[in-house]
């Protein structure tokens, strides 16, 4: 089985990639359009040059491997995807092969963390919009999704991963509730700028609290993702589900 982890940035996502890199029987791929994304836009990022360099810069080369086997021999591989990373020239055939899920976190959220890594975020750069036309189009292709909160995640690691794979098709493993400090083999070249925090965890943290204050000048993207989000939540597995 290979599952397609639709996140947005600062969501969670690469502790849920090295969750299930954590587990003898997965595989794990870090965002695989990352290189062909910034190859075909020229998006001003960190590391950009580093990232095209390193990457693979054609979708169609990049979507054959999101359909194959695990590179390391495992019977599952877990996908970590970025909304934003996808286009409509991305190829789309692929996604018939894989599972599909979608990790949430709340926007106050992402862009109290975003906006601690890159100045001036836009709506496009948070990956909400995209993140629902994806969610649509996928079921529109009569394939099932689902859909998780990375706060439930926090709030309870052990039960939700288990509601999680259960969802998804696969027995929990415990294994996914902790993973060596230091990073995974699988990081992208970006991990020097992204992932210093998940780099010294060794788990999942623990329960997060109120939501942030969100600056002035991040208002108007607050109110423009929520209702993205808003929809997807109410799709989304639950503590009680």
């Amino acid at each position: 089985m290979n599952i397609a982890c639709w996140s947005g940035p600062r969501n969670l996502s690469t502790a849920m990639m090295y969750a299930f890199g954590a587990r003898s029987d997965f595989d794990v791929m870090d965002e695989p359009f990352y290189a062909a994304f910034l190859a075909e836009t020229g998006a001003d990022h960190p590391l950009a040059a580093e990232v095209m360099e390193a990457g693979e810069t054609d979708p169609e080369r990049v979507a054959t491997a999101c359909s194959a086997s695990a590179a390391g021999g495992q019977p599952h591989v877990y996908q970590k995807h970025m909304t934003h990373h996808v286009s409509g020239e991305t190829p789309r055939a692929w996604f018939a092969d894989v599972t599909h899920m979608f990790l949430l976190r709340h926007p106050a959220r992402v862009l109290a963390s975003y906006a601690k890594k890159r100045e001036n975020p836009s709506l496009d750069d948070l990956g909400f919009v995209q993140q629902w036309d994806l969610l649509e189009e996928v079921q529109a292709m009569g394939l099932p999704v689902v859909i998780i909160d990375s706060f439930d995640i926090r709030a309870a690691p052990e039960p939700m991963l288990e509601k999680l794979c259960n969802a998804l098709g696969v027995p929990f493993d415990k294994s996914m509730l902790s993973w060596p400090a230091g990073g995974h083999i699988r990081d992208g070249v970006w991990a020097t700028h992204w992932y210093d925090a998940v780099h010294r965890s060794t788990g999942f943290a623990g329960p997060e609290g109120p939501l942030p204050p969100v600056a002035t000048a991040h208002e108007a993207l607050l109110d423009a993702a929520l209702p993205y989000y808003n929809r997807m939540k109410a799709m989304a597995l639950t503590a009680a589900a």
